[in-house]
């Protein structure tokens, strides 16, 4: 790899953020009115936003750690692009912002034969975990509702890992599913794979939806109470899912647009929303713009976001809706909400557009907690 690529993924020196030279050492401020100033939002926004637990159902930065050696423990700035696709997270940015969990992914290369799509996932689950291990004082995996509120008892943020691409599993010990380190698995990614059919227009061919791969692995991950995640799935396999699933178990969409909002083959619709919010689950908005209705490269803005996640809430109810950012999934963010850092912006739109306090904490973080505890205990 080249080094100038290694420094801009890797390292904790200065980059640069849109022309302009950004210490990577800077950490948001402690005092509320000075970070209220800092960000352009109201002492209310830092209040409710402080005041509230913090988790986000899919993030992608493993990626880059395990491909371009990204440390995700040392601070990072924009990157090279101004925080367009990676560098959006790290763990520093994560406790300054105050986000105290989030899934972490580890997606799959749909490219390697069964054996090998098994052994990477099973480097990177050790992977994954040593990255954890390296900083126990920082951070914690945990498997439940329960766990999640010790580690933040002392301070660290919870790490829920999680699975993009269920096909990873197909040769599989059923002891690692059984040791529930996974909190979810995302059945299908961005192709058609033995699981199913994706919803992305990139697909070789239609199929009926599931496969009966498919149905086994969703019957798997019910018998370990893994959440079925529905993100990226194609219509027919959505409903196939949801149609064999366990009805007593939670499903989740970890990250998704609204169709309501903005019509999308990424999106899914009103009924799809319903069917998951019926199971007692949990969906998360994601922050590409090109799915919120912003201009791919374009100046999106968190209202979107906010637009998002309010026809949630009308829809089903705040019960049902989160933050599932996608952050560092080469995803194009607002430009006013670039990163991780800058996350209280969004309750700030949320705000402005009247949406409850106590909407705006289960969004945040406690809706998840709730279908968390209702699948695990």
């Amino acid at each position: 790899m080249a080094s100038w690529l290694h420094s801009a993924l890797a390292c904790s020196r200065p980059v640069f953020d849109d022309g302009r030279l950004v210490p990577a050492v800077a950490a948001l401020p402690i005092d509320r009115d000075t970070w209220a100033r800092s960000l352009g939002v109201s002492r209310e926004a830092i209040e409710l936003y402080a005041s509230s637990e913090v988790v986000d159902l899919h993030v992608d930065s493993f990626i880059w750690s395990r491909v371009f050696g990204y440390d995700l423990l040392q601070r990072h700035g924009r990157g090279l692009l101004g925080g367009r696709g990676y560098s959006q997270v790290d763990l520093p940015r994560l406790e300054d912002a105050r986000i105290g969990g989030a899934l972490w992914s580890i997606t799959t290369n749909p490219l390697r034969n069964a054996a090998g799509r098994a052994r990477a996932f099973t480097d990177n689950l050790a992977s994954m975990k040593a990255w954890i291990d390296a900083a126990p004082e920082r951070w914690s995996l945990v498997r439940t509702a329960d766990e999640h509120g010790a580690a933040r008892a002392r301070k660290l943020h919870a790490v829920f890992l999680s699975v993009q691409g269920g096909n990873a599993l197909d040769a599989v010990d059923e002891r690692v599913l059984a040791d529930r380190a996974l909190t979810a698995v995302t059945l299908v990614h961005l192709s058609n794979s033995t699981i199913g059919t994706t919803s992305s227009p990139l697909r070789s061919a239609r199929s009926s939806g599931l496969t009966k791969r498919g149905y086994e692995l969703i019957e798997r991950l019910n018998a370990h109470r893994i959440f079925v995640d529905l993100a990226h799935i194609s219509p027919q396999g959505f409903a196939d899912a949801v149609r064999v699933h366990d009805a007593s178990q939670p499903l989740m969409v970890s990250h998704t647009g609204l169709s309501g909002v903005h019509p999308l083959w990424r999106n899914i619709d009103d009924q799809q929303l319903k069917q998951v919010a019926d199971s007692g689950g949990v969906i998360g908005v994601i922050f590409h713009s090109a799915y919120l209705g912003d201009p791919y490269w374009g100046a999106g803005r968190v209202d979107r976001i906010a637009a998002h996640l309010e026809h949630i809430v009308r829809v089903v109810g705040a019960d049902h809706a989160a933050l599932g950012s996608d952050w560092d999934g080469a995803i194009v963010t607002p430009r006013d909400m670039p990163t991780c850092s800058e996350l209280p912006r969004l309750v700030q739109a949320l705000l402005d557009r009247k949406v409850a306090h106590d909407a705006i904490q289960k969004l945040l973080g406690a809706s998840f907690l709730r279908a968390l505890r209702m699948l695990r205990g």
